[in-house]
């Protein structure tokens, strides 16, 4: 069974971080490009950033570019999304998600497995 599991969101305030993993099972993540969306109260699901097959390529939201990051790690079949200098703007359900492909993409539906998500709430 191909599955996609998110975890480390919570409650953090503002200024601080968080690390969310995204762990595969029942497929090999390296060959396929990851998109952590999030999807605050109200609003559409937005890409946050994206991290193509193989070898990495990384992309951001110009709302989080210098503060967050992508990175993978082949011999745990995870992505983590390095979460720093939290605003109250950031709290979301953060989804990873994974496309058959090298490249990203910017649509939702290009995404072939998604995760459950996990609760990002940063509040004082």
């Amino acid at each position: 069974q191909l599955q996609l599991v998110e975890s480390g969101g919570g409650l953090v305030q503002p200024g601080g971080s968080l690390r969310l993993s995204c762990a595969a099972s029942g497929f090999t993540l390296d060959y396929y490009a990851i998109g952590w969306f999030r999807q605050a109260p109200g609003k559409e699901r937005e890409g946050v950033s994206c991290i193509t097959a193989s070898d990495g390529n990384t992309n951001y939201a110009d709302s989080v570019k210098g503060r967050f990051t992508i990175s993978r790690d082949n011999a745990k079949n995870t992505v983590y999304l390095q979460m720093n200098s939290l605003k109250p703007e950031d709290t979301a359900i953060y989804y990873c998600a994974a496309r058959d492909n090298y490249y990203c993409a910017d649509y939702l539906y290009d995404y072939d497995y998604w995760g459950q998500g996990t609760q990002v709430t940063v509040s004082s």
